[in-house]
């Protein structure tokens, strides 16, 4: 009888310390998961870089700015080699208080610039960061199938252009985290995701909206995230577009954390770093 009491209590008590050291490793686990996130989602999705190549001259920081062809063919190059995977021309600037160009002088840069990559640089994957529908009409129709990068939202004209053409769509949700779920009409449309930094209406709002982007993995989209060299970088820190590189790849690693998985940046070769640095801490 005490051997079998024994053996009961021995059993019990291996029992317990098992299920008492499962229980604290599942709280370790769950308690780095929601610090973290999904990490096993950062170790699966290929990140990818997007370079800004602005062919204006008055983009709000300068060093991407580029006078014509021959500087964007030595641009495009420069961020290929550095391990760019789609690039991202734009011809209109849209920083805050700037006055548009004209849509025909928007055309006027785009035109040779297009045609300019697509004969050097036939294989690059293209981005046509505009907000008029007219222009990204002319620009499919000249130059072929490439993403459609537009800060208005989701208009109804825009949405009919790249519906038609059956082209990528970079949705711009200025902070509207749960747009998607109100959208039926996007359900048949290639999206991807972008929260809006910059155009949400004010630094403290944006960072607010960056606490609470990775609710956007809910919608099992690519989610674009452009905060290079942007005011709620350098403002906060009293720097300026031209001294903030390092602010921004802190905050692009924790944008990575919360579920980006494009990064839209003005330095390639460093954006890659903080990619590669990620990858180490979620992957080893």
């Amino acid at each position: 009888m005490r051997t079998r009491q024994h053996m009961r209590t021995l059993f019990s008590l291996q029992m317990y310390c098992f299920f008492s050291i499962y229980t604290k490793f599942s709280l370790l686990f769950f308690e780095f998961f929601a610090y973290f996130g999904n990490f096993s989602y950062l170790c699966t999705v290929k990140t990818q870089i997007m370079p800004i190549g602005n062919v204006t001259p008055d983009s709000f920081y300068a060093s991407s700015r580029l006078d014509g062809p021959s500087a964007v063919l030595a641009w495009a190059r420069q961020a290929l080699d550095d391990g760019a995977d789609i690039l991202d021309i734009g011809a209109c600037s849209t920083r805050p208080g700037s006055m548009p160009a004209s849509e025909e002088e928007e055309w006027s840069r785009l035109e040779p610039t297009l045609t300019a990559l697509r004969r050097e640089l036939p294989n690059a994957r293209l981005s046509l960061d505009t907000f008029r529908p007219e222009i990204a009409r002319r620009a499919l129709d000249s130059f072929g199938a490439m993403i459609i990068n537009d800060i208005s939202g989701g208009c109804e004209a825009m949405t009919k252009v790249v519906r038609d053409a059956q082209v990528p769509y970079i949705w711009t949700l200025r902070g509207e985290m749960d747009l998607p779920s109100r959208r039926p009409d996007m359900a048949d449309i290639d999206y991807i995701l972008d929260p809006g930094f910059g155009f949400i209406g004010s630094v403290e709002k944006d960072y607010e909206c960056m606490r609470r982007m990775s609710a956007l993995r809910a919608y099992e989209k690519p989610i674009l995230v452009g905060i290079s060299r942007k005011s709620m970088v350098y403002k906060p820190l009293g720097l300026t577009p031209e001294t903030c590189l390092c602010a921004t790849q802190a905050l692009q690693l924790y944008a990575l954390q919360q579920g980006a998985t494009i990064l839209r940046t003005h330095d390639v070769a460093a954006t890659r770093e903080v990619i590669q640095l990620c990858e180490l801490l979620f992957v080893i």
